[in-house]
């Protein structure tokens, strides 16, 4: 049976992620495949607020699957955030004949198409952020990227940090969540990880574990902070302090997010692109599409903007057997 979906539109929204446009694409290409029409949002809940629509044909996303960032921008909307802002985004939706939006993004996106769907615009939400802290998924689009990004100047910093026998300690993206500095801590070998869902003890975490290290013939280290959970310079300073060890800071910030996605972000984001048209197309509404670690899901939006996500204790006892083991 042919679908009742005509159009469709497809924005990205908040923090841009590598893996976007591959999303995009899949969207554009999967709709076209069933007959569906597909615009594109500029600047995401801004776009469709000032009408800044346009149609996207399969040509127009040729090459999108290896681009970082995204083509159809993003911004954050504090229009969008009042009842007049998404009422007016809901009348341009009718007004060009839109069924559905499907939202690429992060919690902040997934609350703006909540209240679209309230104003009766058929809704999808796709996880996109390098934080990786969409409680509903265990996978968002752009994780694995930034993070093998961040590992690779990580990597390069240690280098520097045993010739001279320095610390380093390296801020990554996380403001509210340790995902992030979990994973480059782990697969760095980090003397210390800090994240905003653990607390620490300063002298028994870091000070003495620097201290224990230098006895044993280590020369560097190197401390993960994930941006919520400290000042990277503050930690520099009270190590130097405490240690009499030259410190240097690196802040990541931003390259992180930037760069060509890496192969399971590319198939990620192609499957929940599809995923999500496919569901579209089928009469559904007001889902965000999930990754349990095998295969891909959807839920209901209030559902999955109503959960919370921890940290696997396991994780925490990983890291506590490794860091002991200098």
């Amino acid at each position: 049976m042919p679908s009742a979906v005509r159009r469709i539109g497809v924005l990205t929204s908040g923090g841009d992620a590598p893996g976007m446009n591959a999303a995009i694409r899949a969207v554009v290409r999967t709709a076209a495949f069933l007959g569906i029409e597909t615009v594109g949002v500029q600047r995401g809940y801004v776009g469709l607020i000032a009408n800044e629509i346009s149609p996207l044909s399969p040509h127009d996303v040729n090459g999108l699957v290896d681009r970082g960032g995204t083509v159809l921008y993003t911004a954050r909307s504090t229009e969008f955030m009042t009842e007049s802002g998404v009422q007016r985004a809901a009348d341009n939706c009718r007004y060009l004949g839109i069924d559905g939006i499907i939202g690429i993004g992060g919690d902040g996106t997934f609350r703006g198409l909540k209240e679209l769907s309230h104003h009766g615009v058929a809704v999808i939400g796709i996880p996109a952020t390098i934080d990786n802290d969409i409680a509903c998924t265990s996978y968002s689009i752009g994780f694995d990227t930034a993070c093998n990004t961040a590992i690779e100047s990580i990597d390069r910093l240690r280098d520097t940090m045993r010739s001279h026998e320095r610390c380093s300690v390296v801020e990554v993206m996380g403001h509210r969540a340790g995902y992030m500095a979990l994973q480059c801590g782990i697969a760095s070998g980090a003397t210390a990880i800090l994240i905003p869902e653990k607390e620490i003890d300063f002298q028994r975490d870091i000070v003495d574990m620097i201290r224990e290290g230098r006895i044993r013939g280590r020369t560097h280290f190197t401390i993960i902070v994930a941006e919520g959970a400290a000042s990277a310079t503050d930690i520099a300073d009270r190590i130097k302090e405490a240690t009499g060890m030259e410190t240097r800071v690196t802040i990541l910030g931003h390259v992180q997010r930037g760069g060509r996605p890496l192969v399971y972000d590319r198939v990620m984001a192609s499957n929940m692109g599809y995923q999500a048209v496919q569901i579209m197309a089928a009469g559904g509404t007001n889902r965000i599409i999930c990754y349990d670690g095998v295969k891909c899901f959807d839920m209901d939006v209030d559902e999955a903007l109503a959960m919370e996500k921890h940290i696997d204790e396991g994780i925490y006892a990983m890291m506590d057997a490794l860091e002991q083991s200098i």
